[in-house]
C-alpha cells in the first residue's frame, strides 16, 4: 500500500487544485515542490502511526483515524511551505479540498483491497460470524480473524446493556436478544462464544438459548487453560460437553489437598489410564517427594511420564517420577515397589472398566478388579503404607453386569481388611461417568458426528451421571484425606443426563440437524442399538440410605454393609482358583455369594475353557463347542457387534 499512497497524496492536492481552478493545471517547480512535501509529510505520519502495520482484510476505525491524522498532518506541513516560498499563495479551500480528497482516495485504495481480499469481485465469499462477548478475549479473537481467509466477523453480541450500540472493530454490538434477527439479517450460521471466564453454569443458559437457532458453536479456552499457557486465545474449538453439563467446579481445599499428597511419597496403579493419568498431573503440583506410577501398557506409561518430565522441568519441581511397567496382580512386584519407594499413599486406579469387555471375559475382570485389589492391598497393609485409595464406580451399587459386582466386590475387600485390623487407612471412592475418559460416550459421539453418523445410543430412555475428569480427580484426593478407615466415599454427580438428549445436544451445537422420521432431511441419525449385555438403565450411588456429609459440600460418606474378613477370604482364595481354573460359572456363584445385591439378568455367554485330550472346547450355555468355532461363536453372541453407549 506504500507505492499506492506515493501516488493517491499527490493526485489528491493536484486535483484538489484542478477542481479550484476550473481546469486542467499544469504543475511548476513550486506546485510540484508542495506535492512533494505533501506525499513526505503524509507517508511520514502514515508510517509513525503504524498504518503500513495494519492489515487491510478489515477497514477498522483505527486505519481511518490514521488517515485522517496523516491528511491532516500533510495539509498543515503544504500550508507551511506555501507561506515561505515565493510566488501566489494557495487558497484555503484548497488545503481543504486536499484533504478530504487524500482521506478518500486512500481509505478508498485499502477498502477495494479489502473487497477483494475478502472475497470481492468474484473472489471466495467469507463466512460471516458473530462473536459472543465484546470484552478482552472477544476483541482479541476479533484481531486474530482479521488474518482469516474463511470467515469475517458481522457483529458482536454481549449481555453487558452498557455496550448494546457501541461500534467495536468495525462492527456494532448488539443484545443477545437480537441474535435470530442477526441470524436471518446477515446470513450467520457459526457463533463464537469468547467468554473464556464466565461460569459454567452460566455459559449452558447461553448454549441453550441458541440451541433452538441450529448455529455451529464454538467458543475459546477457558480463562484457567489462557493464564496456564496451555492454550492461546485465539484457539477456536468445540463446544465443551462440561458446557452442556452447566456444573461449576467447587473450590479445593487445599489442606485436603495436601494432607495425603505433601512431603510424601506416592504409588498410583493403572497410572496411563484416564482417571490415574488425571491423578498423576494433579498429585504432582502438590508436592510430594515420590510419586511411582505403575501401569501395564507400555506405550500408557511411556505418554504420562513424558508428559510428567516435561512438567517437572518447567516447573523445576523437586518431584522425584519413577515410571514403572507391573501389573497389580503381581503380589511380590508391588509389594517390593511399596517398599523400594517408602510409598505412604496409594492411589490404586487400575481396573477394567469396559461393561461389555469385562462381561465377555469374566476371569480376566476377576483378576483385575478384585485379585489384583486384594494383593495391592495386603500389600499395602504388610508395607505399612498410611493410606490406600481405591477409585471405585456406580456400577457397583446394585449390579447388574460383572464390572460392577467386581467392583463392589473390592470394595468389600478394603472394608474387611480395615476390620480385621490394620495400620493402613482404607477406603474407597464411588463415582459415575468422567467425561471424556476412555469409556465416556462423549468421544465416541464427537467421533461419530465428524464422520456424518450414525451416532448410536443404546435405548431412548438410558441415564447416567456425569463429571469432568478433573473435577473426579481433585475430589478424590479431597476424600482420601478425610478417610478414618473402611469408608466408602461417594461423589455428588449432580443431575442424570439423558444420554439421547446429550447425543441431541451435540448435533445441534456442531451447527447440524439431527435426521428422524419428522426431519427426514438431518444430517446425523441417532440409531438405538438395544441394551447391551447387563447393562442398566440408570445407576445408583448408594446402597441404602445411611449417608453422612464431610467438610466437602460434595463428597458424601455413605455407611454401608459388609462381610467379616474370615469369610470374605474363604470367597477370595475360592475366587482365586476359579480364576486359574478358568471356571466362570462357579466365578459368577461366588460373585453372587459375596455381592449379594448382584443380579445379574438372563443367562449369558459364560466361555468355560477346558483341556481335554489336548483339545480346547468351550461351553455355551450347556452348547459345548470345539476350538475351531470360537471366532464364529463370539461373533454370534448377543451384542457382541452392538453400538457402545456407557
Amino acid at each position: 500500500m506504500y507505492g499506492a499512497d506515493c501516488l493517491a497524496i499527490p493526485l489528491a492536492f493536484w486535483a484538489a487544485v484542478v477542481v479550484k481552478a476550473d481546469r486542467l493545471v499544469v504543475p511548476d517547480v513550486r506546485l510540484w515542490s508542495l506535492l512533494a512535501i505533501a506525499a513526505v509529510a503524509a507517508l511520514a505520519t502514515f508510517q509513525l502511526t503504524g498504518l503500513y502495520h495494519l492489515v487491510v482484510r478489515f477497514i477498522v476505525p483505527r486505519a481511518g483515524l490514521t488517515i485522517l491524522a496523516g491528511a491532516v498532518v500533510s495539509t498543515v506541513a503544504v500550508a507551511a511551505a506555501d507561506q515561505l516560498l515565493p510566488g501566489t499563495h494557495i487558497a484555503i479551500s484548497i488545503l481543504a479540498a486536499y484533504t478530504l480528497f487524500a482521506v478518500a482516495l486512500v481509505a478508498g485504495s485499502r477498502w477495494f483491497a479489502a473487497l477483494m481480499l475478502n472475497g470481492g469481485a468474484g473472489g471466495k465469499e467469507l463466512e460471516p460470524i458473530v462473536i459472543y462477548g465484546a470484552g478482552h478475549a472477544g476483541l482479541s479473537l476479533a484481531d486474530a480473524l482479521v488474518s482469516s481467509r474463511e470467515f469475517r466477523l458481522a457483529a458482536f453480541v454481549d449481555d453487558d446493556n452498557s455496550l448494546h450500540g457501541m461500534v467495536m472493530k468495525g462492527v456494532r454490538v448488539h443484545s443477545p436478544a437480537r441474535i435470530a434477527d442477526l441470524v436471518q439479517k446477515l446470513g450467520v450460521k457459526r457463533i463464537l462464544l469468547a467468554l473464556p471466564s464466565v461460569a459454567r453454569r452460566r455459559r449452558r443458559e447461553i448454549l441453550v438459548r441458541l440451541e433452538p437457532l441450529g448455529l455451529h458453536v464454538q467458543t475459546v479456552p477457558e480463562v484457567t487453560e489462557i493464564v496456564s499457557g496451555r492454550s492461546q486465545i485465539e484457539e477456536i474449538r468445540e463446544v465443551d460437553v462440561r458446557d452442556l453439563l452447566g456444573r461449576d467446579p467447587v473450590p479445593a481445599n487445599a489442606a485436603l489437598l495436601d494432607a495425603c499428597i505433601l512431603g510424601k511419597s506416592v504409588l498410583v496403579t493403572g497410572a496411563g489410564g484416564s482417571i490415574g493419568s488425571e491423578l498423576c498431573r494433579q498429585i504432582l503440583q502438590h508436592g510430594p517427594t515420590t510419586l511411582v506410577l505403575l501401569e501395564m501398557s507400555e506405550a500408557a506409561l511411556y505418554n504420562i511420564e513424558r508428559e510428567l518430565t516435561i512438567v517437572i522441568n518447567a516447573q523445576r519441581l523437586d518431584t522425584r517420577l519413577v515410571a514403572l511397567i507391573g501389573n497389580a496382580h503381581h503380589r511380590v512386584r508391588v509389594r517390593e515397589v511399596l517398599l523400594a519407594f517408602s510409598v505412604q499413599t496409594v492411589y490404586h486406579a487400575a481396573a477394567y472398566k469396559h461393561v461389555p469387555l469385562v462381561e465377555h471375559n469374566m476371569i480376566e475382570g476377576i483378576q483385575n478388579n478384585i485379585v489384583a485389589t486384594w494383593y495391592t492391598a495386603e500389600a499395602a497393609a504388610e508395607c505399612g503404607v498410611e493410606t490406600f485409595v481405591l477409585i471405585s464406580s456406580d456400577k457397583a451399587v446394585n449390579p447388574t453386569n460383572v464390572m460392577g459386582a467386581t467392583k463392589r466386590f473390592s470394595e468389600l475387600v478394603l472394608q474387611a481388611l480395615q476390620q480385621r485390623g490394620t495400620k493402613t487407612r482404607f477406603c474407597m471412592v464411588r463415582f459415575g461417568n468422567v467425561l471424556a475418559s476412555s469409556g465416556s460416550v462423549v468421544p465416541l459421539f464427537q467421533q461419530q458426528i465428524r464422520y456424518g453418523g450414525p451416532i448410536t445410543v443404546t435405548h431412548p430412555d438410558v441415564i447416567r451421571y456425569f463429571m469432568t475428569i478433573e473435577e473426579a480427580a481433585m475430589l478424590v484426593i479431597q476424600a482420601a484425606s478425610m478417610a478414618t478407615g473402611g469408608d466408602v466415599f461417594v461423589l455428588d454427580m449432580g443431575k442424570p443426563v439423558r444420554i439421547v438428549a446429550l447425543a441431541q445436544r451435540m448435533v445441534t451445537l456442531a451447527g447440524l440437524t439431527v435426521r428422524d422420521a419428522e426431519h427426514p432431511e438431518g444430517d446425523i441419525e441417532i440409531v438405538f442399538t438395544g441394551l447391551r449385555p447387563a447393562e442398566k438403565m440408570f445407576e445408583e450411588l448408594l446402597i441404602g440410605s445411611n449417608v453422612s456429609g464431610t467438610e466437602h459440600p460434595r463428597i458424601l460418606r455413605a455407611v454401608e454393609s459388609c462381610l467379616t474378613w474370615e469369610k470374605l477370604e474363604l470367597l477370595l482364595r475360592e475366587l482365586s482358583a476359579t480364576v486359574q481354573t478358568v471356571d466362570c460359572r462357579r466365578a459368577r456363584e461366588l460373585l453372587q455369594n459375596a455381592v449379594q445385591e448382584y443380579q445379574p439378568g438372563e443367562p449369558i455367554q459364560d466361555l468355560v475353557w477346558m483341556q481335554r485330550n489336548g483339545e480346547m472346547t468351550f461351553e455355551i450355555d450347556n452348547t459345548k463347542v470345539t476350538s475351531l468355532s470360537v471366532a464364529r461363536a463370539r461373533l454370534s453372541l448377543p451384542g457382541a457387534s452392538r453400538g457402545a453407549v456407557d
